[in-house]
């Protein structure tokens, strides 16, 4: 037959008594008298049908029984002890959840993060991702999203102006020579990412080569991707300057073409209208504001 399973403060009595092998010391940790302690022991054997421990006239041992049964027991209260902590604990410290375009979180955010944390160590966050702007998080306090900064509901701040710059490995697959002019691109693999309205496309036709097929290439679902693609060699991706600096810095990958354009979408800090007058979003609203160089 199936056993029921005992009342927690049954179960914790035995665990912090099996690790002092002594009721009084479990007695001290559990804020309980002995003769609690030793109540609650005689009624978990009772309903477990067998001794935990046997009783010596100068201390305890466990039972074959009650060997087998502390490290489930020790294991199960460390993780509800571990998970109460972390969910409800540290209840001085201000949380706020930021939901976040995933390639603006990885290229501009993170790196930028330490500074944010000096000045604010008391807030703590809680980030999720979104793609576009009908997939936000409903939770969130404040969003980061791309696009013109028309969304009902939400008060934004622009956080970038940027040009669109085509990029790609200093080595790219097959041997294949970097293009030195744009006309060169038939012979190479666009990486395209949807969602944003100024592509491949675009950028073609505001540079004049409107003669280049844009239809052959991969297509991904978030700019992260496709960088991670182009720095691999498998073609050229079309970056912006505020995403792509650092890692051209590095030498990850390389503007070929002089050409760029300005773009129109940009991305913005959005304020649910109905938080605006929160205290801990405006503390971090204000900060990435003044992080914009």
């Amino acid at each position: 037959m199936k056993k029921n399973l005992p009342p927690l403060n049954w179960l914790r009595s035995f665990e912090a008594s099996a690790r002092h092998l002594n009721f009084t010391q479990a007695a001290n940790e559990l804020n309980l008298t002995q003769a609690a302690i030793s109540t609650q022991i005689k009624c978990l054997e009772a309903n477990l049908g067998m001794p935990l421990f046997t009783r010596l006239p100068r201390g305890l041992t466990l039972t074959d029984s009650g060997q087998s049964y502390l490290p489930p027991v020790s294991e199960a209260i460390n993780k509800l002890a571990a998970t109460t902590n972390e969910i409800f604990g540290d209840s001085k410290k201000i949380k706020i959840t930021v939901c976040s375009n995933l390639v603006f979180f990885c290229q501009w955010l993170a790196p930028k993060m330490a500074s944010f944390y000096e000045q604010h160590p008391d807030i703590l966050i809680r980030f999720t991702s979104n793609i576009w702007a009908n997939d936000l998080d409903k939770d969130s306090d404040i969003n980061v999203g791309y696009g013109h900064g028309n969304w009902d509901g939400f008060r934004s701040d622009r956080l970038t102006w940027d040009e669109l710059i085509p990029v790609c490995s200093p080595t790219l697959l097959s041997g294949m020579p970097i293009p030195k002019c744009p006309s060169e691109l038939n012979d190479h693999s666009l990486l395209h990412v949807i969602g944003y309205e100024e592509g491949w496309g675009h950028w073609l036709n505001a540079t004049g080569f409107h003669d280049i097929n844009t239809d052959k290439g991969m297509t991904f679902d978030t700019l992260v991707s496709a960088f991670e693609m182009a720095k691999y060699g498998h073609g050229i991706a079309l970056g912006r300057s505020s995403l792509v600096k650092k890692s051209i810095h590095k030498g990850e990958l390389i503007a070929p073409f002089s050409q760029t354009i300005p773009t129109t979408e940009g991305f913005y800090l959005k304020t649910p209208t109905n938080k605006i007058d929160n205290k801990k979003i405006e503390t971090f609203r204000q900060w990435i504001l003044s992080e914009i160089c």
